[in-house]
């Protein structure tokens, strides 16, 4: 019943003093302006200016109606821009989740650079390590999961980020590895120190292990990278773990790294709804992702 242009009208009326000047204010005949007003009065069916005064005054009612203009008008000239902002695609929300502990490390730069360029996208970061991330997804819950185990789903779409070597990190104790490569059998009786996340979420189960259906005599969880390493060198098990985030720990005295078998290569991908694909915002994260990776990440390849 009330439109936007009857609160600009009263808005008007106030700030003008009259309904000449409101008239003019709004580029609109004085004749208008006051047929608009007496249309409004009809449908509310009470008076919203004492004509009897010079110059005319606003009533209660239509002062009440100035203050729902003050509150509602500048929310929707606000919502306006923003709606403007989305359709040039230089705004909105990227509501980012990770699959992998490792990924912090070339993820926190990436967020970092792609924030001085689109300050007007809405940036939150996740670690989906104690949920499902794909379905919240789906559900609009996040607006990009990066993950190295991607779930076909209709509503999504993956676009690779690069291709990374799982590597085993061993103890220089054991004769395992020695020869630089490691076959699944191997591991049979070996405790495997892993993050603390589902096992089938966990590249060393569903790309070497459970393909050969080999069993470790146990598992251990640790949270973070350098626990693990140091608890792999001190021969408390073993871990596999992509190659770049054991980069810094090459040297570190006990540790022993290898392959697993001829190589086990995962692709890191970032799943996001299909309907977003094309947003320049999207893309322009995904561009500046790759260029992060492939300047501060060794040992990857570009994805096939």
């Amino acid at each position: 019943m009330i439109e936007v242009r009857h609160l600009e009208t009263l808005l008007a009326i106030r700030d003008g003093g009259s309904l000449q000047e409101a008239a003019e204010r709004l580029h609109l005949t004085q004749s208008a302006l006051s047929h608009q007003l007496r249309d409004l009065e009809v449908r509310l069916k009470t008076s919203l200016l004492n004509r009897r005064t010079r110059p005319a005054r606003l009533t209660t009612a239509g002062l009440r109606l100035v203050a729902l203009a003050e509150d509602v008008l500048p929310r929707i000239r606000a919502t306006e821009l923003e709606l403007r902002r989305l359709s040039a695609g230089r705004a909105g929300r990227l509501h980012v989740a990770i699959d992998c502990h490792s990924c912090f490390q070339w993820l926190m730069p990436t967020l970092d650079a792609f924030r001085k360029d689109w300050p007007e996208v809405s940036l939150d970061l996740s670690a989906a390590f104690s949920f499902a991330p794909l379905p919240a997804l789906a559900r609009g819950d996040l607006d990009m999961v990066i993950t190295s185990d991607p779930v076909p789903l209709e509503a999504a779409r993956y676009m690779p980020l690069f291709a990374y070597e799982l590597v085993l990190a061993a103890s220089t104790q054991g004769a395992l590895g020695a020869s630089g490569t490691v076959e699944p059998a191997e591991l049979a009786d070996q405790v495997l120190i892993t993050y603390p996340v589902d096992r089938s979420r966990l590249d060393v189960f569903t790309g070497f292990l459970d393909p050969a259906g080999v069993e470790p005599a146990g598992i251990r969880t640790a949270e973070l990278t350098p626990m693990i390493v140091q608890l792999v060198a001190s021969g408390r098990g073993v871990a596999a773990l992509p190659s770049w985030a054991l980069e810094e720990y090459r040297n570190l005295p006990g540790l022993r790294i290898c392959h697993l078998g001829a190589g086990v290569w995962r692709t890191l991908q970032a799943g996001i709804r299909a309907e977003d694909a094309e947003t320049p915002y999207m893309q322009a994260f995904l561009e500046q992702a790759r260029r992060t990776c492939f300047e501060t990440l060794p040992g990857i390849r570009r994805a096939d």
